[in-house]
């Protein structure tokens, strides 16, 4: 099998316990030529000395802050792999993911994303994955009628691609970035392909983690993804329904974070000057992109 060089790149904030078990597992990935990068966002919990303690074949970058996903962005220009795995802190490939995902990559030039099948870390099912390996390697699951987007706890990206399209989008700091990223990738040729044999395993929480970040971000966020990205006629309308949603759900849950993320997304827009630039238009009507998904935090 070709054994190109694979870059694992990890982001991770104060997570030592899970992002310590993510480097175990990834330890028992079935390919030999890996590279693994963890950039730690100025973790408080003790992660740095415990990776450096624990991992030395780890590339620890270490942050002076918290600078969101423009951490991830470090760990990208830091790659040397022809091909880069993105995992959060509490996600890890299946042992045999990496080595499928490189064939992917292999057979088809234009596959600019494989996108991993993510599974719930605590509902591991041992009678699943012995049919995986059953399963055509090369079969994907794929649909006419849409295109996708991608995962950050477990996608695969050419190298090449994000030096084309550029990295993630360091102004959004948290969430949506994956949506962005996914515009420009499509819209420079390239596919984004979910694959069910390439599995990765990520710790939902049995709680919800969400604070006001989430809600607050992916609000925010949303409105940017729509200005940046969609022509006029799309964005104008976009634009309208989700200022709609934020005062409607802003009642509906009583508060006011969605009311906040739709001003501050206004007062900050400068700092998406400069980075407008409408997709074809087939894009943004077969890209699904979860907008509702901000005004369910407090449901």
């Amino acid at each position: 099998m070709i054994t190109p060089l694979v870059s694992i790149v990890i982001l991770c904030w104060n997570r030592k316990e899970d992002v310590l078990e993510s480097l175990r597992r990834i330890r028992d990935i079935e390919y030999e030529n890996i590279e693994i990068i963890v950039v730690d966002n100025c973790s408080t919990d003790g992660t740095q000395i415990a990776i450096e303690e624990q991992f030395p074949e780890v590339k620890l970058i270490k942050m002076f802050k918290n600078i969101g996903i423009e951490a991830y962005n470090i760990g990208f220009k830091n790659a040397k792999g022809k091909y880069i795995v993105i995992l959060d802190d509490d996600s890890f490939p299946r042992r045999d993911s990496i080595g499928r995902m490189v064939e992917k990559f292999e057979e088809d030039e234009k596959l600019g994303v494989v996108a991993f099948d993510i599974r719930n870390y605590y509902q591991y099912d041992e009678i699943i994955n012995k049919k995986i390996d059953e399963i055509d390697n090369n079969k994907a699951i794929v649909s006419n009628n849409y295109i996708m987007s991608f995962n950050g706890a477990g996608a695969g990206v050419r190298s090449d691609v994000f030096e084309k399209v550029g990295f993630y989008p360091e102004e959004f700091f948290l969430y949506c970035n994956e949506q962005d990223t996914s515009f420009r990738i499509l819209d420079s040729g390239y596919k984004i392909q979910f694959f069910y044999d390439v599995v990765a395993y990520h710790k939902y929480s049995p709680k919800n983690r969400a604070s006001w970040r989430a809600p607050f971000y992916y609000t925010r966020n949303a409105f940017w993804l729509i200005w940046k990205n969609y022509p006029f006629y799309f964005a104008l309308r976009s634009t309208i329904h989700l200022m709609y949603d934020c005062i409607y759900h802003s009642m509906e849950q009583s508060t006011w974070i969605y009311i906040k993320a739709m001003i501050s997304a206004f007062l900050y827009m400068n700092q998406i000057k400069g980075k407008r630039k409408p997709v074809q238009i087939h894009i943004v009507e077969n890209l699904r992109i979860p907008f509702n998904l901000s005004f369910t935090f407090y449901k």
